[in-house]
């Protein structure tokens, strides 16, 4: 029988649980929260998603890594999710489009991460106990101070509280005009785009810009600390409030008094998704709790109350808006078929409205692009 590999890689939960396996990427140790994915597909868009910032992602599909990655696909410069654990190392990539392995890309963005693991058994523990902090190492030569790992997995400060939007966000503002990718052209520009659409930044996916852009806007993306003279010196005909991570109070710190000046002197359409979606609400009056385990996926299946239809839908998010905290002038849009939380929201009398699932489907179903197409018409009009 063939010698099993030594470990070279950690994973510490804070409550002392260990699993060992093998290192890829880069040695060294990240401390995070762990939560998992269950997407099949997309896993360069996940790791690049900055809405995971402060998170180690459990991949719960086993082939992670086997198409590769390149430099379209990307949603951000860099991978910002801390780490990525999975149940096979990655295989050689194949796939036509790919420029890169996935062990090479993590080790040159300094990422961490850790194959051979029990996924199942490690993604039950997250739904039951909660997502739990960790520590994960990697060593090539399989060195761990094991109660070290315990140590700062504890002492980790957790996503309460904390806004991360700030250390996402673009550092200026910026010009998109890449629509979604097309064969055989790939990402072309708008040549003719009919609204003037000013993005805040909270974390921005491209393929969200994308979106906008292939519904008609001109996009300008502003860093998530501008102010609403800032918004409105561009004189937008619409607002779009982006995805980020971490927790939406704490963002909402600086984020939601804009958004209340812009309601409050302006009848502007404004839209928001995920982390924005939020923002929106806690603008309007509602408030935001921390989920046990989040959504993370893109296979949720989310009820349009105004329609009666199901779309499915692709996830990310920890927290959520309470929905029994939402004020008589605004209206329950959709709600989750898993948990029955929050997933849209719209005034009563006026073009604003936001969701908490991902309508670009980067990756993930289409079912949702037509929220786009309904910001556009809504700018029309």
């Amino acid at each position: 029988m063939p010698k099993k590999p030594h470990p070279t890689a950690c994973l510490a939960l804070a409550d002392g649980t260990f699993f060992y396996g093998i290192g890829f990427g880069a040695p060294g140790i990240r401390v995070a929260e762990l939560c998992f994915n269950t997407a099949m597909t997309g896993y360069q868009e996940i790791m690049t998603d900055p809405s995971y910032a402060g998170q180690v992602i459990t991949f719960t599909f086993p082939h992670i890594g086997n198409v590769g990655v390149n430099p379209e696909d990307d949603e951000t410069g860099d991978p910002v999710a801390e780490g990525m654990v999975v149940k096979w190392s990655p295989t050689t990539a194949s796939n036509w489009r790919a420029a890169e392995e996935l062990s090479d890309w993590l080790a040159k963005r300094g990422r961490v991460a850790i194959g051979g693991i029990d996924t199942r058994r490690l993604t039950r523990a997250i739904r039951q106990q909660g997502a739990p902090h960790v520590a994960l190492a990697y060593d090539p030569n399989g060195q761990f101070d094991t109660a070290d790992l315990v140590e700062k997995a504890r002492t980790f400060a957790g996503l309460e509280g904390v806004d991360l939007a700030k250390d996402v966000t673009c550092a200026q503002s910026y010009r998109w005009n890449e629509l979604r990718w097309a064969w055989p052209e790939g990402y072309a520009p708008q040549k003719k785009p009919k609204h003037r659409v000013v993005a805040l930044d909270y974390g921005a996916k491209r393929n969200i810009l994308r979106c906008l852009v292939s519904a008609g806007c001109d996009v300008t993306v502003l860093p998530a600390t501008a102010t609403a003279e800032e918004v409105l010196a561009h004189k937008p005909d619409g607002v779009f409030l982006s995805n980020g991570p971490g927790d939406p109070a704490a963002t909402g710190a600086y984020a939601v008094p804009m958004i209340q000046q812009i309601l409050d002197t302006t009848d502007l359409p404004i839209f928001g998704i995920c982390l924005g979606h939020q923002m929106l609400a806690l603008a309007l009056g509602a408030q935001t709790i921390k989920m046990n385990h989040g959504h993370h996926g893109a296979n949720h299946p989310v009820k349009d109350l105004d329609s009666g239809k199901v779309e499915i839908t692709s996830m990310n998010h920890g927290f959520a808006v309470d929905s029994q905290t939402l004020p008589e002038d605004v209206v329950e849009t959709h709600v989750s078929l898993f948990d029955g939380s929050n997933c849209g929201l719209r005034l009563r009398d006026r073009a604003v409205f936001s969701v908490q699932h991902h309508p670009e489907a980067s990756p993930g179903p289409q079912d949702s692009f037509y929220l786009f197409e309904r910001f556009a018409s809504s700018m029309c009009e």
